[in-house]
């Protein structure tokens, strides 16, 4: 019995699954899965639906595992789509639909690939899926959730691959087998309100947090390392909120948001920029108070026996050699790095979070070939 991947996918995208909303899709999953022999459990946590699904041992040293989400980012204006977001509808050869590409169309090919894999060539090993409904959102209560219940319970994966769209071009092109951290920062700068013609009676905090994003946004934070591109730290907004000419402010708010490499962790970046804040404010007066949000650390998976099985069943079915990369945003892979090794592969991404979202009808056919042929080499190598 074959599973077409792209029926599979258009099922998911009619599933109106806005994070942290669950439309049906997890449930979906649930029943296919179950009903092909997988043992399925629920991890749901804070509002949040997730599933893990087990075909085999529970525990067995060969335990491969995919990971994913059904949740998708908002659509927008309807009426800027020029077909129905929830529709999925083919024209052309290209589905339309929220999360086509971001990742309703992973999921269904590596759940048809597994499916195809338990049944006509039940492996000497176990087959581990986990979808959360919490990727887009806050990420707090979805692959955290899961992996958090597994350790609970006793499951383990040995190697993981997440289906995220990783391709720039052409299917085939991109593995990631990595992420930069990321984390923002928040700043607020206190000073005394005054009167602009009487400056030397109030303390400007403006220049004050000026000079700070400065000394912070020149900084050279490293030139790069052997798998990631230098440390970027980006100004994302400068605000007094006065809408006075006349007045100098109070306070003033800066964010700062930083992609780090391997030579940093968020806990040292921390201590630079607050060592900078604490400088100025003894220099000025004008208190700085510091506030961060880490989304996740960098980590690395080094090339070795998992990117070198996904690569080879990449060529193998597409006869492109992919670049190893630890380009992009981030990803649940940034919590499974903790639990196994783990590596990204999907499809184009191009169109991904954007008005016309929409996936190559045999691009989803391809990727489901390509991780079923994962599945045959993992458990027969």
């Amino acid at each position: 019995m074959t599973i077409d991947a792209a029926e599979l996918t258009a099922r998911l995208v009619q599933c109106a699954s806005v994070t942290p909303e669950e439309g049906g899709a997890i449930r979906l999953l649930e029943r296919m899965l179950s009903e092909a022999g997988f043992e399925t459990h629920r991890a749901d946590r804070g509002g949040v639906a997730n599933l893990i699904a087990r075909w085999g041992e529970k525990g067995h040293p060969r335990t491969f595992g995919f990971n994913g989400h059904t949740d998708v980012v908002p659509v927008g204006n309807p009426a800027d789509w020029s077909a129905d977001p929830f529709g999925a509808e083919i024209r052309d050869g290209w589905m339309y639909g929220r999360g086509t590409t971001d990742m309703k169309s992973g999921v269904a090919a590596f759940v048809a690939a597994a499916i195809e894999k338990v049944r006509q060539a039940p492996p000497d090993g176990a087959i581990l899926i986990t979808v959360t409904g919490d990727e887009e959102g806050d990420a707090t209560d979805g692959t955290t959730a899961i992996l958090d219940w597994m350790a609970a319970h006793g499951e383990a994966m040995t190697a993981c691959l997440v289906g995220e769209p990783t391709c720039p071009d052409t299917l085939g092109d991109m593995i990631k087998i990595g992420r930069r951290g990321s984390m923002t920062a928040f700043f607020t700068a206190t000073g005394i309100q005054g009167h602009a013609a009487y400056p030397h009676r109030a303390k400007n905090p403006v220049p004050v947090l000026a000079r700070l994003i400065d000394r912070l946004a020149s900084a050279t934070l490293d030139e790069g390392t052997a798998h990631f591109d230098p440390s970027t730290l980006a100004v994302t907004t400068f605000d007094t909120g006065n809408p006075a000419t006349n007045v100098i402010p109070a306070s003033c708010r800066a964010t700062v948001n930083i992609r780090f490499n391997d030579t940093h962790t968020s806990a040292l970046l921390t201590e630079w920029m607050a060592g900078e804040a604490a400088r100025l404010a003894e220099e000025t007066g004008v208190t700085i108070d510091m506030t961060t949000k880490v989304s996740g650390e960098s980590f690395l998976t080094p090339p070795g026996p998992l990117s070198d099985l996904v690569a080879a069943a990449v060529r193998a079915e597409t006869g492109v050699t992919p670049e190893l990369s630890t380009s992009g945003g981030t990803s649940d892979a940034r919590f499974i790095r903790s639990h196994c090794p783990v590596v990204e592969f999907g499809l184009v991404g191009q169109t991904m979070h954007q008005v016309d979202e929409r996936v190559e009808v045999a691009q989803v056919h391809a990727l489901k070939k390509i991780y079923r042929r994962i599945l045959d080499d993992w458990f027969e190598g």
